[in-house]
């Protein structure tokens, strides 16, 4: 389990990926948002930054302290509001309604004090979330939010959530207007973590297959002596696409079409 937040299993969009060294065990996340737990310059240094003995003392001071969230010790983050004695585990924050926001210098707060969208917009009566198109409540909370630019386009904290992870800092955007300093800079503001890379649909070449133009006849009969695999460049042997979806295609001669016929449309289209 992880030292600091002690869970063996967590939701690594909200604690990142697990790090296990020489006996040491934390969650990324876990490390970054633990309150006087300070990173060295050097990332090689103990894990991830982190000399083990401050890991081991924010562990021991963690134990004094309760979860406002599940009531359970070992808390080793604070609300950064001043005077504010509330702490909590990192993977207890969204339940309790609490924010993490995943920027330096990593800012925590509790759902007191937690910061609230400033934007003044109320969602009309039957409002849909933009991304699972289920409801949203009737007003700004925790658990739903709008977008700062447009002011139209509501989602729910979960849903938004998971789009970032997905699309990563590069290509989220608003749903709806499509804007994105301004509501990029709204939801790290609010908690949502966006990281850093190419969106997920890049990976592995994904859209690969969109790029790879039809080859094949599919014509009920394909009367071409190569097979409807092959084609020539000209002539009855020619491979015509459909010109409305270019997902089917056909020999001239299997289609019964002249040499002038300069498109053809399958008969779905």
């Amino acid at each position: 389990a992880c030292m600091l937040c002690r869970h063996a299993k967590a939701d690594p969009d909200i604690c990142g990926d697990k790090l296990e060294k020489r006996g040491l065990c934390a969650h990324v996340f876990c490390l970054f948002f633990a309150t006087l737990l300070v990173r060295q310059k050097n990332d090689r240094v103990g894990l991830m930054g982190y000399f083990p003995r401050d890991i081991q003392i924010a562990v021991w001071r963690a134990a004094q302290k309760r979860c406002c969230v599940c009531g359970q010790s070992g808390a080793t983050i604070m609300c950064c509001k001043e005077d504010c004695g509330r702490w909590f585990h990192l993977p207890c924050a969204k339940e309790g309604g609490c924010v993490t926001q995943y920027i330096p210098d990593y800012s925590t707060y509790c759902h007191e004090h937690r910061p609230e969208q400033e934007v003044e917009a109320t969602p009309e009566p039957g409002t849909n979330c933009l991304i699972c198109m289920e409801p949203v409540e009737d007003r700004k909370t925790f658990r739903t939010l709008v977008c700062p630019a447009c002011k139209r386009a509501w989602f729910h904290r979960d849903c938004i959530q998971g789009q970032a992870m997905r699309a990563g800092l590069l290509s989220l955007r608003c749903p709806l207007c499509r804007d994105i300093e301004e509501f990029l800079a709204q939801m790290f503001i609010m908690g949502i973590r966006i990281p850093f890379r190419l969106p997920t649909w890049e990976d592995n070449d994904g859209f690969a297959d969109l790029e790879e133009r039809h080859s094949r006849c599919t014509a009920r009969d394909c009367l071409y002596p190569g097979g409807r695999e092959e084609a020539e460049e000209e002539g009855p042997w020619e491979l015509l696409l459909c010109s409305s979806c270019a997902a089917e295609g056909t020999h001239r001669r299997c289609s019964g079409l002249r040499n002038h016929i300069q498109s053809w449309e399958c008969d779905s289209c």
